[in-house]
């Protein structure tokens, strides 16, 4: 018989719910705060200590440490739940490929340190989620970030976790056009990029069912905020000769079968602001590009107003890939905002784990 490997907190989260011992622990573990294994299932490729921060304190690394420590020791629960594959009826189904049943190695995030060094780049939405994880890594490769946000209390979260950055913090709505001034004012002189993150969900509805309500404040969100934000740093990107806008579309920008109407649309509109705002400023250094997400764990949470909505989309889901963290949008976004991106205009990036393929 073959001895199963010693888990360690590296280890997927897939690798330990299939694992003979990690497995019924776990398993065990989330039974008592009646949870069900699949609740980790859009994470299963993520290593456990990832858990820590993603779970926002409600799985410690105390926790983690635990678990590592009684998989040892082989301190199996009596009458756990056994060990089984994750998604065991979809591989049932599975035809043979005939390639190598191989775990994916896990991306971990590398620091470009200095890439963004002399530049001041504002980017909204920054308190949590792709916004917040996007601010840091600018932060981090030396950049001035203004960090937008409506929430004080995120944004001091925000700047108490880089205390040596030169990070500015500023509660603002981005549809207020006092509020995009002094967020142009916050920044100074020169700004060097601007990445339009915040944004929000609708709640699925297909345009039968739409409200009045939801179609504004989402496209009042998606579309003008980003629009304003954006006319608002032009003048002194093209001043300074250089300049450079990300902007947040999505897949709903790509497909009819993402979101409700009044997101897919707002996020199609992204798209048609991206580019020709591309078009108009080439010539005169600008870059402004869109990178469209795929799913990924932020603090946006989807709601379903409409039967018809929910069955729709929950059906076209089912092809999803697995969700992204935060961190892996923001690579994608600091690659288009800083001199990397130096031959790409007008694009929209999709970052999606391979969903537009499908």
């Amino acid at each position: 018989m073959t001895t199963p490997k010693e888990l360690t907190a590296n280890d997927s989260i897939k690798t330990w719910l299939t694992h003979p011992v990690g497995g019924p622990i776990i398993r065990d573990l989330l039974a008592q705060a009646g949870q069900d294994p699949d609740v980790l299932k859009p994470v299963h490729r993520l290593a456990l200590k990832r858990l820590v921060k993603l779970s926002k304190g409600s799985f410690s690394q105390e926790m983690v440490d635990d678990l590592v420590a009684r998989a040892a020791a082989g301190d199996v629960p009596e009458g756990a739940p056994e060990a089984a594959p994750v998604e065991e009826a979809d591989e049932a189904e599975a035809e043979p490929t005939g390639l190598p049943d191989v775990e994916v190695p896990m991306w971990e995030e590398r620091i470009d340190s200095g890439r963004f060094s002399g530049q001041t780049i504002i980017v909204t939405g920054a308190g949590s989620g792709i916004g917040r994880a996007t601010a840091s890594r600018i932060a981090r490769e030396g950049g001035r970030v203004i960090a937008v946000d409506v929430s004080q209390e995120r944004l001091d979260e925000f700047a108490a976790e880089f205390p040596a950055a030169d990070i500015v913090t500023l509660v603002a709505d981005i549809t207020d056009d006092a509020k995009v001034a002094e967020i142009v004012a916050a920044a100074g002189d020169r700004i060097d990029g601007l990445a339009n993150i915040a944004g929000i969900m609708d709640d699925m509805t297909p345009l039968g069912d739409l409200t009045d309500a939801v179609w504004e404040r989402v496209m009042r969100v998606n579309v003008d905020g980003t629009m304003k934000l954006s006319r608002a740093v032009i003048p002194a990107m093209l001043s300074q000769g250089k300049g450079s806008i990300v902007n947040t579309a999505s897949e709903a920008a790509l497909r009819g079968s993402a979101a409700g109407v009044a997101y897919t649309t707002s996020k199609h509109a992204v798209v048609g602001l991206t580019k020709s705002t591309a078009f108009m400023y080439a010539p005169y250094g600008l870059r402004v590009n869109a990178v469209a997400p795929g799913p990924t764990i932020t603090n946006i949470e989807a709601s379903f107003a409409s039967p018809l909505g929910a069955q729709r989309v929950r059906q076209a889901m089912a092809i999803l890939p697995d969700a992204a963290e935060a961190e892996a949008l923001a690579a994608s976004i600091t690659f288009l905002l800083s001199d990397d991106g130096v031959n790409v205009n007008g694009v929209v990036l999709a970052s999606d784990g391979g969903w537009s393929a499908t």
